[in-house]
């Protein structure tokens, strides 16, 4: 099967008018729904008239990035909290035995060492660290930096402070 200028043509106007490819491929007759979008493909026509589905679902969508950008105002208020509030408390070390869904499972050296231990301190809700190690674990693309070794407020959180 072959395309002809007229088949071409006549499949141009049938997609234009938001008839399916099953639709266009028996009116034009001798080729297959998937030759039609085949070629609607290689045309580069439009995509189809969206139905009634698709404009809901869009909506449904649109309602959902809504939501998205509300949650993270909230979400960035809830760090903005974390980042002023500066009283952590102190570590308790704990051993991978001894970690609690309550515990900050944040890792202390490496693991072949005997001194290898885990954070300790409470965690907070939702998540697997504490208010110190959440600073550490979450931080926006783009923006990592490289960590300094030491229990003050690291230079990148001052800058989150500035900037949040």
């Amino acid at each position: 099967m072959s395309w002809t200028d007229e088949k071409v043509s006549k499949l141009k106007e049938l997609w234009g008018k938001g008839n399916t490819a099953s639709q266009i491929a028996e009116i034009i007759g001798g080729i297959s729904r998937n030759a039609v979008i085949g070629k609607a493909h290689r045309l580069n026509l439009s995509a189809k008239i969206k139905t009634r589905t698709a404009a809901r679902n869009q909506n449904f969508e649109n309602t959902i990035g809504n939501e998205k950008i509300k949650s993270r105002r909230s979400r960035k208020s809830k760090f903005k909290s974390l980042i002023i509030e500066k009283d952590f408390e102190p570590e308790k070390p704990k051993q991978l035995e001894e970690l609690d869904e309550n515990s900050c499972k944040w890792p202390i050296g490496h693991p072949n060492e005997k001194t290898f231990y885990f954070c300790g301190r409470s965690s907070l809700k939702d998540f697997s660290y504490c208010k110190l190690h959440l600073l550490y674990a979450y931080q926006p693309k783009g923006k990592k930096e490289e960590l300094i070794e030491k229990e003050e407020v690291p230079e990148f959180i001052e800058k989150k402070i500035k900037s949040a």
